[in-house]
């Protein structure tokens, strides 16, 4: 049960990015429902997070195997349940999001997807990032995809942070 009310979707002064999220979305979920308490931080939210999801370059199963990784590191449910069956629609497999817990053991990775949830668990769990993994990562993806990639764990990291501190979850009522 979320710890603070979900704004009303009907107050005049979210209207118009209701409609905006509701055009980009297809629905005002959970998360926006929250973050709309203030629009100006909703609407930030959305632009950065379009740009990570829809206008980035960086491959669609790599943006997804990393969200969803952070959302199991940090124990985001409500994460991993909206992005688990983006991510088998970009391509990660359904063996992949099985050992995604004991991905360093796992048969399922190649070596450029465990750089990346190395990079992923290494940014998550102690934010400083093994320089020798950043070079790694180089001969993988160019100058902007490590950019994106960067940007979107730390996105991602954001998102299941501002979650679980204000205990939101897909089944409450609002």
């Amino acid at each position: 049960m979320a710890r603070i009310p979900y704004a009303d979707l009907n107050s005049g002064d979210v209207k118009p990015l209701v409609d905006r999220i509701v055009a980009e979305r297809g629905s005002v979920l959970h998360l926006y429902q929250m973050l709309l308490n203030s629009p100006p931080i909703a609407e930030g939210w959305l632009n950065y997070l379009t740009a990570v999801r829809q206008k980035a370059k960086l491959n669609g199963a790599i943006r997804e195997l990393v969200i969803v990784r952070v959302a199991q590191i940090n124990g985001a449910q409500y994460e991993a349940d909206q992005h688990i069956p983006i991510a088998l629609k970009e391509g990660v497999t359904q063996q992949q999001v099985d050992d995604l817990a004991d991905w360093e053991r796992s048969n399922a990775f190649n070596e450029t997807e465990k750089r990346v949830l190395a990079l992923t668990d290494q940014m998550t769990r102690q934010v400083h990032v093994d320089p020798k993994l950043v070079e790694g990562l180089k001969s993988d993806f160019d100058n902007q995809e490590i950019v994106e990639l960067v940007a979107t764990v730390a996105a991602y990291n954001m998102v299941s942070r501002f979650l679980e501190a204000l205990g939101i979850h897909s089944d409450d009522p609002r």
